[in-house]
């Protein structure tokens, strides 16, 4: 009967006491927080891990720590368990719980840690192609399920010593400003010339900060000729045959130096020329048959950070390509488009396109545009029926500055105006020597009042008809045997055929032609005579009456064809 009561006090006790420590674990609730509270981890940053127990009233509780459910750390006094750096091997569910003598606290929800690899911040440009005065947008992006990055950007140079440098890249890294920015874009405004070049981002976040690997260059390129160095590319054109040969210069100006040609592809940066497929003579690189892997964009570049201008070209397996500008070209320009198939040297009919619609047919094989416009930009490409179609090229078309139409108008302006003027002064100048033709060359005055003439008598009389008193001609003939000098009499002439002029000054004046092969007079005076007769003084009655009779001493005319 004893030993009965003993048993059931005991199995009281026992009921009584795992009641409490029920009430216990209801009561102390172990909570686990991941910080920080990223979504996605990566490789080498540091994660602390926090076990706090809820339920209040106890302190000095020791951890346990659970990786899938397995025990890691049995005993720990701190209520973090700290990782860093952690690897792709500390991925995992992780749950906590508190001990505290015999007492213990209701385990955490679990916490999932996922640790990636090192991540790779991605640059894009756009546009990529420098269009002057436009804003150029450089965006940084790491993963996408990540958060709270900070971001830097750099603009690459050829190496140099004493300056952090790309891994396995030929470039080092400027940064662009001082600042890390949290935004995850940067702006160049306005772009120009100078701002030319690759281009690199990186992100980083955490306390110590942990940095992403460099982004892949990125290069805003300018198709305009710089300032201090130019790419000429011969044949001249961005789409090229395959197993064609191909030659790229870097033509410097100025005191440059150190330039080098480089290239981009899917691949990435690299020389532009390479000795297994090309020669190098001076600045220029040959390409002895080109592959369709020749295809990129080309530029030449100093170790100062300068860019020459860039040109994209095409190597096409295909039979037919499309020539067209290496430059861009502006407003007003004519460009030729010429469709090119392999085995005709001669133009045959093609088709022309623009942004994929058809806007020509041409017999020649040939599409001018006679001034290009903005609309005008765009893909271009070209096709033969029946023979094939060229890749597409990118024709660009820069717009005329506002600035720089006022000049040109006002040169245009000046130009009319002054050859206005200039035209208006010779029509003055040929009308004033029309009324007075060979004035200077054999007119004779005798008299500021008076003059005298010569007249043969076969001259024909009425050819003066409809003058003025005073109008004077000259006429020379080439050939004849006379020059005559043609006077009207002066003002005091009263037309009264009864009176005559009061004052009548005249000559008869004849001058000899000169042999045309030794310039001498001819030996007979006959043929050709000289004389003159000079007769001054008040005309008498008798005189008049003699002019009436002759009328050419009055008016003088030689008509000479």
């Amino acid at each position: 009967m004893e030993n009965t009561l003993l048993c059931v006090l005991l199995l009281l006790s026992i009921l009584i006491y795992c009641g409490h420590c029920d009430e216990d674990d209801e009561r102390h609730v172990a909570v686990l927080t991941l910080q920080p509270n990223w979504t996605q981890i990566f490789i080498g940053e540091t994660v602390t891990m926090r076990c706090d127990i809820q339920g209040g009233g106890d302190s000095d509780w020791n951890y346990r720590w659970y990786k899938n459910s397995q025990l890691v750390i049995p005993f720990n006094t701190k209520t973090e368990y700290r990782i860093s750096p952690v690897y792709m091997s500390n991925s995992g569910s992780y749950t906590c719980e508190g001990v505290k003598g015999n007492k213990f606290s209701k385990t955490s929800e679990a916490v999932q840690l996922k640790v990636s690899g090192k991540p790779k911040a991605v640059l894009s440009v756009s546009p990529q192609w420098l269009n002057p005065g436009d804003s150029v947008a450089l965006n940084c992006e790491v993963d996408k399920t990540s958060t709270a990055w900070r971001f830097s950007w750099y603009r690459t140079v050829p190496y140099r010593a004493g300056l952090p440098s790309l891994s396995d890249k030929s470039y080092s890294l400027q940064p662009l400003s001082e600042n890390v920015t949290s935004e995850d874009s940067y702006t160049l405004i306005p772009a120009g010339p100078t701002h030319t070049g690759g281009y690199v981002c990186r992100a980083g976040r955490g306390d110590p900060v942990y940095d992403t690997h460099y982004s892949e260059p990125q290069f805003l390129w300018s198709g305009d000729l710089q300032p201090s160095v130019f790419l000429r590319i011969s044949p001249n054109t961005t789409q090229h045959f395959r197993s064609k040969s191909l030659s790229l210069s870097c033509e410097l100006k100025g005191n440059s130096t150190g330039w080098r040609l480089m290239r981009y592809t899917e691949r990435g940066v690299e020389s532009g020329c390479v000795s297994n497929w090309g020669s190098i003579t001076g600045s220029t690189c040959t390409i002895r048959s080109t592959y369709t892997w020749h295809s990129g964009v080309y530029w030449c570049e100093s170790g100062s950070g300068e860019y020459s201008n860039a040109v994209n070209i095409t190597v096409d397996a295909g039979n037919v390509i499309l020539e067209s500008p290496v430059h861009p070209l502006t407003e007003g320009d004519s460009v030729t488009l010429r469709c090119k198939y392999r085995t005709t040297s001669s133009n045959i009919k093609a088709d022309f396109y623009k942004d994929g619609v058809l806007i020509k047919n041409e017999t020649t094989g040939e599409m001018t545009i006679p001034a290009v416009s903005k609309s005008d930009e765009g893909f271009y490409t070209c096709k033969y029926p029946d023979k094939g179609e060229s890749p597409e090229s990118w024709m660009t078309v820069r717009a005329v500055a506002p600035g720089s139409s006022t000049p040109v108008l006002v040169g245009v302006v000046v130009g009319l105006v002054v050859a206005g003027v200039l035209l208006v002064i010779l029509l003055v100048l040929l009308w004033r020597f029309k009324n007075a033709k060979g004035s200077c060359f054999n007119r004779i005055l005798l008299h500021p009042q008076t003059q005298s003439t010569n007249q043969d008598p076969q001259q024909d009389q009425g050819s003066t008809q409809g003058q003025a008193p005073d109008a004077v001609y000259t006429r020379l003939q080439h050939g004849g045997g006379h020059v005559y000098d043609t006077i009207n009499p002066s003002d005091n002439y009263n037309n009264d055929a009864s009176v005559g002029p009061s004052h009548l000054t005249y000559a008869q004046i004849q001058l000899t032609k000169l042999d045309k092969k030794n310039n001498e007079k001819p030996a007979d005076p006959k043929e050709s005579p000289v004389y003159s007769e000079v007769k001054t003084g008040k005309a008498t009655k008798d005189q008049s009456q003699e002019e009436e009779k002759q009328p050419h001493l009055r008016q003088i005319q030689s008509i000479l064809n």
